[in-house]
């Protein structure tokens, strides 16, 4: 390292230690609420500077070593040796790397220098044939799929929870809500098996990105590794076979058919589309939740000394779903950023992909993330209250059970058409009673009035019974979530971590 070098390192530690002077960095400059608050260390440190630029490391190591193992002399095991030794990026390589690229404007240039410099025998074989792009794109594709790992073993949790809770309240009748009108009835675990489901189609959404992902690998300026058969004196299957090596060091299953300078955009895209899914079953899970909780039938885990407004002491705001669904509008967001990016790309590649990349794989990764673990807080403590949903029940059920009395009409010698307009007319009256009077339902009690119905008097107080009109969900739910079901099928893979995993603790 030059003179001047070591003199911009220590004039740049000095001003970090001037701004640390002035105040503590946490709290006296931005930083984001994703990585702060919401998302685990783990997901954090994947993509910080010193993972991503590590890897950039062991991209060069891997290049280096495959290149060596086709031939090339010039590479030596010292050169490879001193490489391996300092794979992990170390905070003085940071400070010759951001000296370096004071210098140079170049971000990769800046590391290849830093890493020369603590690898002097390798310096003059680092990036040997490569591009900007084969450290870059191959270490995005990486920290992708290792995000991914991340997230399904949470998902399959979260799953695992609402499976769980599903099976628990199968015969629990329920109203059920179309338009956000009183329906037929359900069961409350068969409306979490619904929410179990769409979770299901995530989780295997992912799957099958993650295990279609490629690897960038080795493909020169413009994607036509023209750089590698010089180096390989026109030996095109040296090419194919410094991919091969390539993918097999970094267990990627084959280099894409075709790169331009990156690997097509589309991926991006593609990764984002199923990622981005799981914020739209999210939102629509903690919207049910959070009607659940206006009514008063189901809460989200609210903790004795938690408060739930500053003025209003009786408040039992749900927050945690509404974290959740605010978190979820925003990744829903990130494909059209994406498709963007994708369509910007002119010919075979414009810079404007970068930036805006360095900020929207990594926001997609910790949102998804950040929800998983709202998911999981939540699904792992929710409180229902049978009596309260009852009581709901009863006050639509005289409406729920017309249909089967017309029918038990019918089978007595009765018109249908005309049963429909008896009915009609006391659903109505009884209506009328419930909204502007605050009266109980009276519709039986209307229909035991009148002769029309005295073939089925001594049936109507029997009818009244709310697990009559649930048809098959508990059924349902078992045959979905229970044993030997397709929920327990697809979770097996992940059955070690959701036996090891506790339920996720939110930052508040």
């Amino acid at each position: 390292m030059s003179e001047d070098h070591q003199k911009q390192i220590e004039e740049l530690q000095q001003q970090l230690q001037k701004l640390q002077a002035q105040g503590n960095p946490q709290y006296d400059g931005y930083s984001t609420s994703l990585t702060t608050r919401y998302c685990s260390a783990a997901m954090s440190n994947l993509f910080s500077q010193r993972s991503r630029h590590s890897t950039w490391r062991k991209l060069w190591l891997g290049l280096a070593e495959s290149e060596k193992e086709l031939g090339i002399d010039t590479i030596t095991a010292e050169a490879l040796e001193e490489m391996r030794a300092h794979l992990t990026v170390t905070d003085s390589d940071f400070e010759v790397a951001r000296v370096e690229e004071k210098i140079r404007r170049h971000d990769v240039m800046a590391h290849v220098h830093a890493f020369g410099a603590v690898a002097p025998s390798a310096a003059g074989i680092i990036h040997y044939g490569a591009t900007s792009c084969y450290v870059t794109d191959n270490a995005e594709l990486i920290l992708m799929r290792e995000a991914m790992d991340l997230l399904l073993k949470k998902l399959a949790k979260v799953i695992s929870n609402l499976s769980a809770f599903a099976l628990k309240w199968k015969e629990e009748p329920t109203l059920a809500y179309t338009h956000l009108q009183a329906a037929q009835l359900i069961t409350v675990g068969k409306r979490a098996a619904q929410w179990v489901q769409d979770l299901m189609f995530d989780l295997e959404s992912i799957e099958q990105v993650r295990k279609d992902l490629k690897f960038r690998g080795a493909q020169g300026t413009t994607g036509t590794q023209a750089s590698f058969l010089e180096i390989f004196h026109g030996d095109s299957a040296k090419c194919d076979q410094l991919n091969e090596l390539l993918c097999k060091k970094f267990d990627f299953p084959a280099c894409y058919d075709v790169s331009t300078q990156t690997y097509t955009r589309k991926v991006d895209l593609v990764v984002a589309n199923a990622v981005a899914g799981l914020g739209a079953t999210a939102q629509k899970i903690c919207g049910d939740i959070r009607h659940l909780a206006h009514w008063k039938e189901i809460e989200e885990p609210f903790e004795k000394s938690q408060i739930g407004s500053s003025a209003m002491a009786y408040k039992r705001n749900p927050m945690r779903s509404e974290r959740v669904y605010s978190l979820a509008r925003e990744l829903m967001s990130k494909p059209t950023n994406f498709a963007n990016t994708l369509s910007d790309q002119w010919a075979e590649r414009t810079l404007d992909d970068s930036a805006i990349r360095r900020i929207d794989i990594p926001e997609m990764f910790l949102l998804a993330e950040a929800i998983l673990i709202g998911l999981d807080n939540i699904s792992d403590g929710l409180v229902v209250y049978p009596k309260r949903i009852n009581a709901r029940v009863q006050e639509e059920l005289p409406f729920m059970i017309t249909e089967t009395i017309i029918m038990r009409l019918v089978a007595q010698g009765a018109s249908r058409q005309e049963a429909h307009e008896e009915i009609r007319v006391l659903s109505h009256e009884a209506g009328y009673e419930v909204k502007n009077e605050g009266k109980p339902n009276d519709l039986v009690a209307r229909m035991k009035s009148k002769d029309f119905f005295k073939p089925i008097w001594g049936e109507l107080d029997n009818m009244l019974k709310a697990e009559l009109y649930t048809g098959r969900s508990a059924e349902i739910v078992d045959k979905y979530c229970g044993p030997g079901g397709p929920v327990e099928k697809r979770l097996a893979p992940y059955q070690k971590h959701i036996q090891e995993s506790t339920t996720a603790q939110l930052n508040v």
